[in-house]
């Protein structure tokens, strides 16, 4: 097959990965995936989490960098805060 690169993508350089295997981040959860992933971003760059629950602040360690997005695991998770509740 052949595959055309978008016209909008055309003479674009790839950007560079902002993240790499091993580093740590603190990120916060935007969204949950359609497999249950927590979704957060660094630079633009799409880092699945798993076991992450929307609007937790988490720090993750990179395990897997893809061409889109990259996979991290949770290695600390800060006290839960009191969340407000409706009246």
């Amino acid at each position: 097959m052949n595959y055309r690169v978008p016209e909008r993508e055309a003479g674009r350089r790839p950007r560079p990965c902002p993240v790499k295997v091993g580093e740590e981040y603190e990120v916060v959860i935007e969204t949950v995936g359609s497999l249950g992933d927590g979704l957060a971003r660094i630079k633009g760059f799409i880092i699945f989490v798993a076991d992450a629950k929307h609007r937790d602040r988490v720090r993750v360690r990179i395990t897997k960098i893809g061409r889109n997005s990259a996979t991290a695991e949770i290695i600390e998770k800060p006290e839960h805060r009191r969340e407000r509740t409706a009246r």
